[in-house]
């Protein structure tokens, strides 16, 4: 009887220890795909004069990351992904039509002459990252730093205004930058991360003016992002 209870000791720990083995030799050659998903606090920067932000304007934005490892240890690696964002932004700028077409663009002194003025924009986005990261083939909590450059798509761009000049919504603008890039960082431990992105051109190009001059104000966007393998 024991003869029999140490064989079959020793053929279950054989077994565990040939499943750990071969677990390990797929796990050395480990990426750290991830899907992801973010939310973020909006900030315009280079604003018109008197153009101030309201309210809270946010960014949402999710996807998928591929991995690819560029050392032995996999601590660093390139990520390129693809994506969808959606940011809004509440300010006092307000974007109306002409009879002809055209789109004018003031600012709204009082804030008490309107419920809401806000543009929003929805995007396609191809995140490109340098990651680095302590993970190791079985640790899923670790550091990492991932920082790279976002290009994205504006497919959906919308403004709308509630107030003492009537409710209208327009999504026909073509003074809105439907090509908008800029760099990333993503920093943290595990699943929670710091994220900021910064914008490095216009949301408006150069048809859009306020009083005779280009409006360049551009996007800071600080947040949170979850990274789930």
């Amino acid at each position: 009887m024991k003869r029999f209870v140490v064989v079959i000791l020793f053929f279950v720990f054989g077994t565990l220890y040939s499943q750990d083995q071969s677990v390990k030799e797929i796990d050395s050659l480990y990426k750290e795909d991830h899907f992801y998903a973010g939310i973020t606090y909006n900030v315009l920067v280079n604003k018109p004069s008197n153009v101030k932000q309201s309210g809270f304007s946010l960014g949402f934005n999710l996807g998928f990351i591929k991995d690819m490892p560029v050392n032995k240890s996999r601590t660093w690696a390139i990520g390129v992904g693809l994506g969808y964002s959606a940011n809004s932004f509440n300010e006092n700028l307000l974007i109306s039509k002409s009879n002809s077409g055209e789109f004018n663009y003031s600012v709204i002194e009082d804030k008490e002459t309107y419920n809401k003025n806000k543009f929003a924009s929805h995007l396609v986005e191809l995140p490109i990252e340098l990651r680095w990261r302590t993970s190791t083939p079985t640790d899923y909590n670790f550091w990492r730093i991932y920082t790279g450059f976002k290009l994205g798509y504006s497919f959906v761009n919308t403004n709308k205004h509630k107030g003492d000049l009537g409710d209208f919504k327009y999504n026909d603008n073509p003074d809105f930058n439907n090509l908008q890039y800029g760099l990333t960082l993503s920093a943290g431990y595990n699943t929670w991360n710091f994220h900021l992105y910064y914008a490095l051109n216009p949301i408006f190009n150069n048809d859009a003016q306020l009083s005779g001059s280009t409006i360049d104000m551009s996007a800071i966007k600080i947040g949170l992002m979850f990274y789930i393998l």
